[in-house]
């Protein structure tokens, strides 16, 4: 069996940020979310989002690549969320992503930043680095 502790901080935006990630886009959001980390054999940690971007605190096992996991994550949930017929405007996530690693000494605390993200940008509470978001592509 391998040991590994290999623990991320993943956050990506909507497209040219725009807000829409927000009612039942954002309940399908986690639900495929969720689903898909359990099928690829990922620990989410803790999760959270404004409208128009989200955080990821998560282990991602060595036998699969940080791009790979956040392709299959906003691949299956833009997805999920354009199949709802809500009348609303297409959904798409914006290319790139920001991945930092966490080691197991701050895990919790970039556990509750992520999942408190909501409170945070209310009391505009941010830590610049943890939300940082790439421009290359994913």
């Amino acid at each position: 069996m391998t040991y590994w502790r290999l623990h991320y901080h993943l956050i990506w935006s909507t497209f040219e940020r725009q807000p829409l990630l927000i009612g039942e886009r954002e309940k399908v959001f986690y639900g495929v979310l969720y689903n898909k980390a359990k099928e690829l054999g990922i620990k989410i940690h803790a999760a959270g989002n404004v409208d128009d971007h989200a955080h990821i605190v998560c282990s991602i096992p060595p036998r699969l690549s940080v791009a790979e996991v956040v392709r299959q994550l906003k691949g299956a949930s833009s997805f999920a969320i354009n199949q709802r017929k809500d009348g609303g405007e297409s959904f798409q996530w914006q290319a790139g992503y920001g991945a930092l690693s966490i080691s197991e000494r701050n895990l919790e605390q970039v556990m509750a930043y992520a999942a408190n993200q909501k409170e945070h940008h209310r009391d505009n509470k941010l830590v610049a680095v943890y939300e940082k978001i790439g421009s290359e592509e994913s």
